[in-house]
């Protein structure tokens, strides 16, 4: 087949214990998923799901035991980190029951969900999709996969992330006001889930603002950190 330009190279993320890359489709995000962070967004409850995605492009995948970089954004003042526990989709599927959600699971990662808080508030204030605040370049950090049959009992995990070796979140995956079953139920509901699909699946409390020069080490218990670097 012909193109009319070169395609653009498969964004990809490396799997702990294998030479086989995990190819990236697409990235959903869950929005206000602990409770204690949706609190401190202004909101409480257990109120439904909702999601908003990346594009695939906005991942930068970390080598095992590798430091990445990335640049602070254009257009903003206000870029804040947003820690997340990432699912890897290895089988896809549609309006998938909870019960079932981890037949589709390939692995897990700890990843960081880049936040343009200044342009995400403009935006909500007028009403109007926040995808500047979110799916801008570099906005989808993330760490290796670990395989879902090595990455111990992950529903319970500690979850934390420091900034020059201060702590700024810590929680528990425990925590997630919708769990990973029924993240997977609810976003199979709406979208057909494929192979490669990335699930953020929302942030502890704590987020806070990052310039140039600070040093991001997130972290998921047995999971391969992941150290990000504000260029």
């Amino acid at each position: 087949m012909n193109y009319v330009f070169p395609p653009s190279p498969v964004v990809s993320v490396p799997v702990v214990g294998r030479s086989e890359r995990f190819p990236a489709h697409r990235v959903y995000c869950v929005g206000r998923n602990y409770e204690e962070h949706a609190k401190e967004m202004g909101f409480t409850g257990r109120e439904p799901p909702f999601f908003f995605l990346k594009p695939a492009d906005a991942v930068v995948a970390a080598e095992e035991g590798q430091a990445i970089e990335i640049a602070y954004p254009r257009l903003t003042g206000n870029l804040h980190h947003e820690l997340e526990l990432v699912v890897a989709i290895g089988k896809g599927g549609r309006c998938i029951a909870a019960k079932d959600a981890f037949d589709h699971v390939f692995g897990y990662a700890v990843g960081l969900d880049m936040t343009r808080r200044d342009l995400q508030n403009d935006m909500k204030k007028q009403g109007r999709p926040w995808c500047i605040g979110k799916a801008f370049d570099q906005s989808a950090p993330i760490g290796p996969i670990m395989p879902k049959e090595r990455a111990g009992d992950i529903e319970r995990a500690d979850i934390w992330l420091q900034v020059n070796g201060q702590d700024r979140q810590r929680s528990n995956v425990s925590k997630l006001i919708w769990n990973i079953a029924e993240t997977i139920e609810h976003l199979s509901a709406a979208w057909d889930l494929q192979a490669g699909d990335l699930i953020y699946t929302g942030t502890p409390e704590g987020v806070a603002a990052v310039v140039s020069g600070d040093t991001l080490l997130a972290h998921v218990d047995g999971l391969p950190p992941l150290t990000t670097r504000i260029a």
